[in-house]
């Protein structure tokens, strides 16, 4: 009994930091260069249309400044994100692969109306 619990030991061990590592894989740094304050932000997976919560919680994003978002997403890479600005307008962006990027930096375009997100 106690050899067969050291063994799962020495596995949970062996595992837990590929798990870990594969949940902060998604994790990413926001830049906000829309010239608006961002309230709020949501990251959900491309297969739902429910966003959840605010994975900022009480904080903001200034014009100009970042914030490093990390959330619970489970397995998969594409998610959609959506951001809220002070104003109450929202800014949706679908089908993001959180594990091939580090960054993603919005822009607004005033002439178009329009956020574009890059994504590095």
């Amino acid at each position: 009994m106690l050899n067969t619990a050291l063994r799962l030991a020495a596995l949970a061990a062996i595992f837990a930091p590929g798990l870990a590592l594969a949940q902060s894989k998604q994790d990413f740094t926001l830049v906000n260069r829309t010239g608006y304050q961002i309230d709020e932000v949501y990251v959900g997976p491309v297969s739902s249309s429910e966003w959840g919560k605010d994975v900022m919680g009480k904080d903001a994003i200034d014009d100009g400044e970042s914030a490093d978002i990390s959330f619970q997403g489970g397995g998969g890479c594409k998610w959609d994100i959506r951001v809220v600005y002070n104003d109450g307008d929202a800014a949706e962006f679908h089908n993001v692969n959180l594990c091939d990027i580090t960054k993603v930096s919005l822009f607004w375009n005033r002439k178009a109306g329009t956020t574009r997100a890059v994504a590095e």
